[in-house]
Order: C-alpha cells, then sequence, then structure tokens
C-alpha cells in the first residue's frame, strides 16, 4: 500500500564455527535460543544447510534489487546479508507486512478477552458513527472478514494492476476510518476476496477502540517488547491512529523475531504470546486469492501462504518478506526494491536445506558465501558518460514546473560544485511546498543525504547522451527505487520514468532568470 507517492526517489558472513555442530536441535522450551537481545549465529553446515546453495541465494538477490536477505534455522543466524547502499543500521519500511502486524495484534486482543470473538460485526464498534450505505451486507461484516480480505467494500487499489483510486481517496480524506466505513458494498461479505487496505486500518482503529491507546502502543506493550524490539517508527493517520496496512518500519533483524514467534507457535521465552490455534489458521491459509501471477497463493488473516511449498508469510510492496518454513524449522526476511517471485524465492531457501542435523564443515562453499555477502555489500560504480559542455550550461539553473503528478515545482542541479548537489521543491499530499536537498555522485557511486523525515537518499547521475541527464535515487530503507531522464532543449527540461503505479510519466519546465 502507498499513502505518500514519493518524489524521487552490514554485509557480514554469520559463521560463527566451521566445526561440526549439535546433531540434535532442542525443540520447545528446553535449550530453546530466544533471540530477545541478539540473535546467535551459526554457520549454515552446522544448521544442516549448504553454504554454497547459500550463496548462490545472495547473488540472485542482486537481480532482484534485493535491499537485505536474512536467514535462521534453528533459532540461530546462517545468513545476515545487506545489498549496498542498505546497510543495517537503517530501518526498512515494511509496507504491508505491516498487516500481519495488525492481524497479530487482533489475536492478542483476542486472547486477552479484549475482543470477544472473531465474529464481532464491523458496525458495533462504531456506535456514534453516520455510517453511509448501511444495509445488511455491510451489518454482516465480521472482524474475521476484515482479517481475510472478504469484507465486501466496494474497493478500487489495482493489485494486479490498475489505478489505485481508493488509495488516493483515502489519502485526500480527513478521517481514514470514516472514508472506508462509508464505502458501499459490492459483495456480500466472505464471498469474495478482494485486496483492500481499508480493512487493516479499520482493524487498528478496532485495536484502539479495545485497547483505549493507538496500535503501535498496543503493540510496544504486547508484541514488540517481550520480543525486544525497540519502538519502531510506524506513521498516523490525520487522526493520530496508527496506519494498519503500512508504513512500519523494522530492521530485518526485528522481523526476524515476529517470524519466529509463528516459527513457535506464538510462544516467546515461556511466554504464550499468541494462542497456538491462532498459528494454525495462519499456517493453513485456505482462501484462494486467485491472483493470474501466481495461483498457487492463499490468504489467511492477513497472511500469504504458498501451500504446496509449506511457507506462509508476510508479504509487502517490492517484496518485503517475512517467510515461515515449519517443515525446515527456517525464517527467512527479505527487503527489496522491486517485486520477487515467491515461489522461486521459497525454493531456493528450502534447497539448501540437505540435513536435520549438523554437516560436515565446508570450507569452499564458506568461502564463497564470504564473497558473496562481501561482494554485495560494496557498491560496485556504474558506467558514466563523457560530461558534454551542456553541464556547465544547466548547472546552477533552476527549472520550474507547472502542476504535474510527481508533485515537482522547481529543481535546481548543480554539477561543477566541488560537492554536486541537488535541491527539488515539491508539494506534498497536503498540499505544502517542501524542499528537498542532498548531494548526487557523478561518478558512477550513490551519494547519501543526511537522514530526515524522508529518510535518507542516495542519489546518483550520469550523461546518456549529449542533451540527456540520468537520475537514480533510491529512498533508503524505503523499499523504492527511481530512474528518471532529463532531457534539455534549449530553456525547456522534460523529465521522464515511471510514476508509483507502474505507469510512465512526462513533465516539462523551463528554466528561469
Amino acid at each position: 500500500m502507498r499513502i505518500i507517492p514519493l518524489l524521487i526517489v552490514r554485509g557480514a558472513l554469520v559463521i560463527a564455527s566451521l566445526l561440526f555442530g549439535s546433531a540434535v536441535h532442542a525443540q520447545g522450551t528446553a535449550g530453546q535460543n530466544w533471540p530477545t537481545r541478539e540473535w546467535p549465529t551459526s554457520s549454515p553446515e552446522d544448521e544442516g544447510m549448504d553454504s554454497a546453495n547459500l550463496a548462490k541465494l545472495v547473488a540472485f538477490g542482486s537481480t532482484r534489487s534485493f535491499d537485505s536477505l536474512l536467514i535462521a534455522r534453528h533459532g540461530k543466524l546462517v545468513l545476515d546479508a545487506y545489498y549496498a547502499p542498505y546497510t543495517a543500521d537503517i530501518p526498512h519500511a515494511i509496507n504491508s507486512s505491516t498487516k500481519a502486524v495488525i492481524g497479530t495484534l487482533i489475536a492478542i486482543a483476542h486472547s486477552e478477552g479484549l475482543l470477544d470473538s472473531l465474529d464481532h460485526p464491523l458496525l458495533d464498534f462504531f456506535p456514534g458513527r453516520d455510517i453511509a450505505n448501511v444495509d445488511d451486507n455491510k451489518r454482516a461484516i465480521t472482524v474475521q472478514h476484515l482479517l481475510n480480505m472478504t469484507s465486501g467494500f466496494e474497493w478500487e487499489e489495482g493489485a494486479e494492476g490498475g489505478r489505485e483510486q481508493s488509495l488516493i481517496d483515502l489519502s485526500r480524506a480527513r478521517d481514514w476510518t470514516q472514508f472506508i466505513l462509508d464505502r458501499p458494498m459490492a459483495h456480500q461479505p466472505g464471498m469474495v476476496f478482494y485486496y483492500n487496505s481499508g480493512n487493516p486500518d479499520l482493524l487498528s482503529a478496532i485495536i484502539t477502540k479495545l485497547t483505549g491507546k493507538p496500535a503501535a502502543d498496543y503493540a510496544q506493550e504486547k508484541l514488540f517488547g517481550p520480543l525486544g524490539i525497540e519502538p519502531p517508527f510506524w506513521r498516523r493517520d490525520p487522526q493520530g491512529l496508527t496506519i494498519g496496512a503500512c508504513c512500519l518500519f523494522l530492521s530485518p533483524h526485528d522481523m526476524a523475531k515476529i517470524g519466529y514467534l509463528y516459527l513457535r507457535r506464538g510462544e516467546w521465552a515461556g511466554q504464550q504470546i499468541l494462542p497456538p490455534e491462532w498459528i494454525d489458521a495462519v499456517s493453513h491459509a485456505t482462501i484462494n486469492m486467485h491472483i493470474k501471477a501466481d495461483p498457487s497463493l492463499h490468504y489467511s488473516d492477513l497472511f500469504w501462504a504458498i501451500p504446496d511449498k509449506h511457507v506462509y508469510m508476510t508479504v509487502g510492496l517490492h517484496c518485503q518478506l517475512i517467510m515461515m518454513f515449519p517443515d525446515a524449522d527456517i525464517v527467512a526476511v527479505v527487503t527489496a526494491r522491486n517485486f520477487c517471485g515467491f515461489s522461486k524465492v521459497a525454493v531456493m531457501i528450502s534447497g539448501a536445506v540437505e540435513s536435520e542435523t549438523a554437516l560436515p564443515a565446508n570450507p569452499e562453499g564458506a568461502a564463497q558465501l564470504a564473497k558473496a555477502i562481501a561482494d554485495v555489500a560494496t557498491e560496485q560504480p556504474s558506467k558514466v558518460g563523457a560530461t558534454p559542455p551542456l553541464a556547465a550550461e544547466i548547472s546552477g539553473k533552476t527549472y520550474r514546473f507547472p502542476d504535474n503528478s510527481l508533485g515537482v515545482r522547481s529543481l535546481t542541479l548543480s554539477l561543477l560544485d566541488i560537492e554536486p548537489h541537488y535541491r527539488i521543491y515539491a508539494r506534498d499530499p497536503t498540499g505544502s511546498t517542501i524542499g528537498i536537498d542532498g548531494p548526487i555522485g557523478l561518478d558512477g557511486l550513490y551519494r547519501k543525504s543526511t537522514r530526515s523525515s524522508l529518510g535518507v537518499r542516495a542519489v546518483k547521475g550520469w550523461w546518456a547522451d549529449d542533451q540527456t541527464f540520468a537520475i537514480d535515487v533510491q529512498y533508503v530503507g524505503m523499499g523504492e527505487q527511481r530512474r528518471w531522464l532529463l532531457r534539455f532543449d534549449g530553456l525547456k527540461v522534460t523529465v521522464t520514468g515511471k510514476g508509483d503505479d507502474g505507469s510512465d510519466v512526462a513533465i516539462e519546465g523551463t528554466r528561469s532568470g
């Protein structure tokens, strides 16, 4: 789910020992590793996995714009890779994997008796609101329908392409809860699966109704705190409610803790945080999502599943994944900047498992894995073209733009300075103008901005030809990457690239002064 459009947007080998490991890994609480403070580490072979195959998986991540890749087996990290320019110290947006966290909080509230039933009608939680389009279908919506994306609301999110009109309209609403509750009904609840980010936003509002506090605060008390996760950044809506559909930022290590809680059937260090029956429902998803690209995908309680691979997972836009492999006792985490094939990733992880017990040490495979991790952690310069005379003409000049889909109002590139930089003025979703500036690398390497409310921006540029300047920008840890072409012609510049929805975008500006 996208709420705010983006405008331009340790490498560490975890091999603690090459010696033979324990042949038996304890199950349950006895002898269990609980990574509340930090994750214990082990070599892949000590945990029955093949280092050479994991090296191939790390390399595969480079072809899919991974930011990080983490694998823990039997409660120990065997792989912990970070892809430059992303580094482990930067929290990562988990996008719609946030939804699964909201589902987890609903399960906790239910287990505590704050929520009497998952079949409780939705409208009961909002008795003082004047809700539009109320009919028998809307009265029949339950918490469970929201969890399963079968609420039946009329909604346009473009989950498999198309315009995200409902999200656009939602971002403009002053009261998001009211906006979602007012939607007309398109189907009888429980009959049709449709991916609707309004559902978890309503669940977040329900959590606040049940607990008297924002969902983020309840999460810190009941989930994050017990797991040893420091209070993370989690955006709120205009009413101050925790956004339920997205916008939670976690480190890959903390994402893995959530997966490990599920892998251990809701138990953490002797405390039963989640009821086992909730884990059973999530891990045996029965709702067919009818996704054309992968018909095997199923859904339950805001979690995805690949039943034939015996995997269930949280999923966020651009491949923010927490994957649980109960049969293999593995939790894997992926953060990325583009889409990836879930089944392909699952197969490659499962393919690295060779034994339930320790394997002989594999120095050659360990070396391959160490090199793969080091390679992706080291930024490799991209090609840059020769600097044309035009660079001197446009450097330091400001180009202004009429109203456009990107919200860009002006752009200045200072390319001949000792430290080349850019400055952009743009319109935010509230209509206010914000300034964005930072360094730009012209040697094929990114330059990072200081941290701000918009995160860390990594930007590089090069001349594609004598009149075209290319810009590659990442909001590091936001799971987004954009490439733009700036074509200069006299006093005009045409900026082309891809919008948030993947559509082609072109805007034209004129040099001022």
